[in-house]
């Protein structure tokens, strides 16, 4: 197949959005696909495979609060896009903006179908904007969304049943859809090497260890753990790890060190990634907007026990097993409670350790990018029988 993947926004793979991106991308080319990606980035520039756009210009005041949150926009340019789509046997929308809105224009013009990933909740977008917890503004944005881009497509990929169910009862109507997970990589599956994981330990001053994957951004509300920590007892026994990077870093590195916690905040590669989980002693997802979590699923398939926010908009809180490994939103002396339960309790976390690592349900990379595969070769051949 000759495939067109429109990216909005890609960046380098340090958020789901990107990884799922580059993932799909890779997976196409290593099967034999014919794959030419949009994208605003300059460093993809005379790279094969590439089409490159330019950055959108929204005026000073809009561009910086883009820059603070790490996000370049694509522009879209009708002559870019028309040259890398007009040849596709499918084009693949990664995001319901501009760019994607353009590209719907000229896939229609050319009869070319339309498959999407539903990567962006409402929230993601309503926070730049002070809406965040407005039912009415999440409403509106995706029924904007559902007319710029989702009512156009063969298919819309949607990661969990969670988020179709939330977004169809918004909109108020049905998406010819396919829901498939952004799986998990093998390489979380199998064990960090032991002396890797040792030299982790060493490193954490052999303390209880909880670590937090995820960007540093409102609503992902590291600050809630960091709160939880800061009024423990044990406090000056635990070892924290905020993974990632993001806008409200300095705020949180204030808050640490204004509440004297040893905390460690960074972004890790895949390698030294899995190090830090296999040698964690417990995982808290603080995340109160998740589609879907492929980090929570990376800790809990090392062996890790989660803490998981218990908010209505993240998909997150379905993979705890009980009641001990949820906390209620915002509540950092809930969370508090539930972290010095399992620290008290070593067996106890020994037992729910080995049930998660037992009885994961999780979805392996490899098998959900043949769905997705598949589903873009399904959505090509409604040309074939059209024409």
């Amino acid at each position: 197949m000759n495939v067109t993947i429109i990216c909005d926004v890609l960046g380098v793979p340090n958020n789901g959005t990107s990884v799922a991106a580059y993932n799909l991308i890779n997976h196409l080319k290593m099967q034999g696909h014919n794959v030419t990606v949009v994208c605003c980035d300059a460093d993809k520039k005379g790279e094969s495979g590439y089409k490159i756009v330019p950055t959108m210009n929204l005026g000073p005041i809009v561009n910086a609060a883009f820059a603070r949150n790490e996000v370049v926009p694509a522009k879209a340019d009708s002559t870019i896009l028309e040259d890398a789509i007009k040849g596709a046997d499918v084009v693949h929308l990664l995001m319901p903006f501009p760019l994607s809105w353009k590209a719907v224009k000229i896939c229609e013009k050319y009869g070319i179908p339309m498959t999407s990933s539903f990567h962006v909740q409402a929230e993601n977008f309503t926070c730049h904007i002070g809406m965040m917890k407005s039912a009415f503004a999440t409403k509106e944005v995706y029924k904007y969304f559902y007319r710029k881009v989702y009512s156009h497509c063969t298919y819309t990929h949607y990661p969990t049943e969670f988020i179709k169910q939330d977004f169809e009862s918004n909109i108020k109507k049905h998406v010819p859809s396919k829901v498939i997970s952004n799986g998990v990589s093998e390489f979380f599956f199998e064990p960090a090497p032991a002396e890797a994981v040792e030299r982790q330990r060493a490193k954490n001053k052999d303390k209880f260890t909880i670590v937090v994957v995820g960007r540093y951004s409102s609503e992902k509300a590291q600050q809630v753990l960091i709160k939880a920590v800061a009024k423990s007892k044990y406090k000056d026994k635990i070892h924290l790890i905020l993974a990632g990077e993001g806008p409200k870093r300095r705020h949180y590195k204030k808050l640490v060190k204004k509440n004297g916690i040893d905390c460690e905040m960074r972004f890790f590669d895949h390698d030294e990634l899995k190090e830090v989980l296999n040698a964690a002693d417990l995982y808290v997802h603080t995340a109160y907007v998740e589609l879907e979590s492929i980090a929570c699923l990376e800790a809990i398939v090392t062996g890790l026990v989660p803490i998981i926010c218990n908010s209505k908009r993240s998909a997150a809180r379905f993979f705890a097993r009980d009641d001990r490994c949820l906390y209620q939103k915002w509540n950092s002396e809930d969370l508090k409670n539930k972290i010095e339960y399992f620290m008290e309790n070593p067996k106890e976390l020994e037992a729910c350790r080995k049930k998660y690592k037992t009885q994961a349900n999780v979805s392996r990379l490899g098998e959900c990018m043949n769905k997705m595969e598949q589903m873009l070769e399904e959505a090509a051949e409604t040309r074939q029988k059209e024409a």
